[in-house]
């Protein structure tokens, strides 16, 4: 598309009633749960591999896969960040998008030879690639927002879209670990993949339903630094110590979950003793009170960025993570449950939602209100690297985002990979009982310190002063709008 090209019609009255949106929120929504689905199903044959090798060897289980997974997965959102952001602002964010949902249907045609071969080396090259995929389809599926749609809509739009993208998430990781339980072996694996083939065709349907909108800056060019931080973004966020706090604090969101998502695979499997099944529900109830917790920031948020929302999201996060260390040490008598579940249909999804011990209920009800406080959390920091940066570098302003915060999933891996290998020491040479719920204790004090110290002013994004937010290069906090 070239710049002289400008969008078929200016943004709608009702987003509702625009198929952009919904082409872009189903597209979406079916990509995130062809993403969560394959990642839980790898984190669980990783915690199965752990298990099975301490078994052989007698020792406690160390959770040393899982962290391997999620830096693979982290890796590629580190190395092409910065380009995809470069490909957003260069490009037609629209023809980026239907072309990263068709890429999805080749990476689930790869996942389906993966689960055949039965080797987890070859799951992690397929995790890689639709890593990459989703670095790409990132800045491009956020940047034709801000275009596509009026400022002053982007809070609501932004708790629908993520509502509905969490809401896939739920659904892919407690399929998930559904699935695994009901199709064991590698033949069922690959039928699952069959399904997310499918679903990956569809989305791809949806996307060509988002109507195109001009390119950003079609004389961009490539530079070395585009692999990393484009060089007029790296100047804005040095100027703006605004930006670069949103960056750094969302950047925490993203460590957290990091950690998060594979500590409640431990909690469930190996503290609790839970099928894969069940283990995936919690999962999902976190899902679920984050799509909960995003449509409600995105409500009370009334056309305004309102950075309270971030600190009560953070103060609650610091009060659900240590619950959930408590939780593992309540030893639950749950094997009978858990060799009930392993049985291939043995537990109907009724059972499997509503049968459960007061400990079981107790862990998902924490980890909805962390899901929701998280969702509280991500809103506002969004809707800010959306609406703040100048529309020439709003793709790779995002792209930066990504870059950031997929550094801080980077390192959750690494940090959940020395916890575990200091936590296993401790266990076995001073004879500490140290569970792996433990690491969300710490992760409580990391939060406890960002509520306590980051509070910046709302922004109305009603109102023209919001303009005085970009222009603001001192290092101080955005203008109040009154």
């Amino acid at each position: 598309m070239t710049s002289s090209e400008q969008p078929t019609e200016a943004p709608s009255l009702s987003i509702f009633r625009d198929r952009s949106f919904w082409g872009l929120t189903i597209s979406q929504l079916l990509g995130a749960f062809n993403d969560n689905l394959f990642k839980q199903l790898v984190l669980l044959l990783c915690l199965e591999k752990a298990t099975a090798a301490a078994f052989a060897s007698s020792n406690s289980v160390s959770d040393r896969y899982q962290p391997v997974a999620m830096a693979v997965f982290a890796i590629p959102w580190i190395l092409f960040s910065g380009l995809s952001g470069f490909l957003a602002d260069k490009f037609s964010k629209c023809r980026i998008v239907v072309f990263c949902k068709t890429l999805e249907i080749v990476v689930m045609g790869c996942g389906l030879v993966a689960f055949l071969s039965g080797q987890l080396w070859a799951l992690f090259v397929v995790l890689f690639l639709m890593s990459v995929q989703s670095t790409i389809f990132g800045p491009a599926k956020f940047g034709i927002l801000p275009e596509r749609f009026r400022a002053e809509d982007l809070p609501r739009i932004n708790g629908i879209f993520q509502m509905t993208t969490f809401l896939a998430i739920i659904l892919g990781f407690s399929s998930a670990g559904i699935l695994k339980d009901l199709m064991p072996g590698q033949q069922g694996l690959a039928l699952v993949s069959v399904v997310s083939i499918a679903l990956a065709i569809v989305g791809t349907g949806a996307a060509c339903l988002v109507r195109p909108t001009p390119v950003a800056k079609p004389d961009l060019k490539l530079s070395w630094r585009a692999v990393g931080i484009d060089g007029e973004n790296w100047r804005l966020i040095q100027e703006n110590r605004f930006l670069l706090g949103v960056l750094l604090v969302s950047s925490l969101f993203w460590f957290t979950g990091g950690v998060v998502q594979p500590a409640v695979n431990s909690l469930g499997t190996i503290d609790l003793g839970l099928s894969n099944a069940r283990t995936s529900i919690l999962q999902a109830c976190m899902g679920m009170g984050i799509a909960f917790g995003c449509l409600l920031s995105g409500r009370l948020s009334r056309r305004r960025i309102r950075f309270g929302l971030v600190r009560a999201g953070t103060w609650g996060m610091a009060i659900g993570l240590p619950a959930l260390t408590v939780v593992s040490y309540l030893q639950p008598n749950l094997q009978g449950v858990a060799e009930q579940a392993a049985t291939v249909g043995a537990e109907a999804s009724g059972n499997l939602l509503f049968d459960a011990t007061g400990t079981e209920w107790f862990a998902r009800v924490c980890l909805i209100w962390l899901g929701a406080s998280a969702g509280f959390f991500v809103v506002p920091l969004q809707v800010v690297l959306q609406s703040v940066p100048p529309e020439s570098q709003k793709g790779r302003m995002i792209g930066t985002m990504n870059l950031i915060n997929w550094c801080g999933i980077l390192l959750s891996a690494v940090f959940y990979g020395l916890f575990e290998v200091l936590r296993s020491q401790l266990n076995s040479r001073a004879g500490f009982d140290l569970h792996s719920a433990t690491v969300f204790s710490a992760l409580a004090v990391i939060a406890g310190l960002v509520a306590i110290f980051y509070r910046p002013d709302d922004i109305d994004l009603s109102s023209p002063a919001n303009d005085s937010v970009r222009q603001d290069r001192s290092a101080g906090r955005p203008q109040l709008a009154e």
